[in-house]
């Protein structure tokens, strides 16, 4: 792992969450961008927000994950970034489903510590 610093976009309506994350990606030194809606995560990108890797829940309110995986493709944004599922779906069938549309990482909140969390996202986006 090295000590290059990232730039994370993470999407997730739960307040909580995100502050949790945030302040874990904080502490190791990496930049994020907390988003609550997909609507907001979009604008964050068209405003000119270049994550290395974007972290996005599947069960949103209104639009999910799938619908912001949509955006993403369809209006060429974050080209280059390592898309990560990070959500509380479990079921092999949603993983495969967020595979068939690009994305690298798939972590299951529930099973996963908010440490280990960061090390998955920062091994992918070297892997990538």
């Amino acid at each position: 792992m090295s000590d290059k610093k990232y730039k994370i976009l993470l999407l997730d309506d739960d307040q909580f969450l995100i502050d949790m994350y945030s302040l874990k990606f904080n502490q190791a030194g990496h930049t994020v961008q907390p988003c609550f809606s997909v609507d907001e995560a979009l604008k964050a990108l068209h405003d000119g927000f270049a994550p290395d890797a974007v972290l996005f829940d599947l069960v949103m309110p209104g639009k999910d994950g799938f619908d912001f995986l949509r955006g993403l493709k369809e209006e060429k944004l974050a080209p280059n970034a390592t898309l990560i599922a990070l959500t509380n779906q479990s079921a092999d069938e949603e993983k495969k489903k967020t595979e068939e549309v690009g994305t690298e990482a798939y972590i299951v909140k529930a099973m996963t510590i908010p440490s280990e969390v960061v090390h998955m996202v920062i091994a992918a986006i070297e892997k990538k």
